[in-house]
């Protein structure tokens, strides 16, 4: 009982919980969001465009976005955020005279992102029907034309729920960011629960924070499931009926219709 009690009173005291929880909510939850939340929209941005290199006919740029995304992908989380916030920390501060760390942990997670969200990218593109771009191209769009409004909006619609998983991914990353050495106003969920257990001497205010975590993630988990459940299954037509919408349904693939000699000669006739 005694071997209880000590754990109880080193994780689950709800004093020292209820301490830190109003300091979570207001500061690091807002932080937190905002750390993941930048660094997927400019991942995204920019993974897009790790996507497209990726997918180029010049085998220079296929290249150059190959190996950025096995360095990227291939080191820890931790040896990324520390090599940008304290390796280009001091040139940003010679060259901008700011000392501020937080947006070098945007940019570590955006650069980490962008590696997994272009790959992301480019298999949802590689899975559109190359019928898709042979259509486009014979109603007289033009290559470009052709991905931009064709086959790469297929692509993103079809790597949605794995999208959601990579936001959740830097949700979680987020909490690395501390090691850059945040100011008292941007600490993030993880580094306001660790300053509370180191000052206390308890473990509670982590798991704390460590619920909160779960409050973000799971919700978006079960979104992801959804979203691909629904994609999977598609959703009822006004008739009844279900209209696939999903990655091997053929309201996913009707885009255009494939005009080919056969079919120009069937018209004429």
């Amino acid at each position: 009982m005694d071997a209880l009690e000590q754990l109880r009173k080193t994780f689950f005291d709800w004093q020292a919980m209820a301490d830190v929880i109003p300091q979570i909510l207001t500061v690091g939850l807002p932080n937190t969001l905002i750390l993941a939340i930048s660094s997927a929209v400019l991942g995204c941005i920019f993974g897009l465009v790790l996507a497209v290199l990726g997918l180029s006919h010049n085998p220079l740029l296929r290249w150059m976005a190959r190996i950025y995304t096995d360095i990227f992908r291939g080191l820890p989380a931790i040896l990324t955020i520390l090599l940008i916030g304290l390796g280009f920390g001091p040139v940003v501060r010679i060259l901008t005279g700011s000392t501020n760390p937080f947006p070098l942990g945007i940019l570590a997670l955006t650069l980490m992102g962008a590696a997994y969200i272009g790959e992301i990218f480019r298999s949802g593109i590689q899975s559109v029907d190359k019928g898709q771009l042979e259509a486009s191209r014979a109603l007289g769009f033009s290559y470009t034309s052709s991905m931009i409004l064709v086959i790469i909006p297929q692509g993103i619609r079809r790597v949605l729920p794995a999208l959601v998983n990579q936001l959740i991914s830097l949700i979680k990353d987020s909490s690395l960011i501390y090691l850059l050495g945040l100011l008292g106003s941007q600490r993030e969920i993880f580094r306001i629960g660790n300053d509370a257990a180191a000052n206390t001497g308890n473990l509670s205010p982590l798991v704390a924070a460590g619920i909160l975590y779960l409050v973000l993630t799971i919700p978006l988990t079960h979104l992801v499931n959804f979203m691909d459940n629904r994609m999977r299954s598609g959703r009822p037509d006004k008739g009844g009926g279900s209209a696939a919408t999903g990655p091997s349904g053929l309201a996913g693939q009707a885009v255009v219709e494939p005009v080919g000699p056969a079919s120009l000669a069937g018209k004429g006739n």
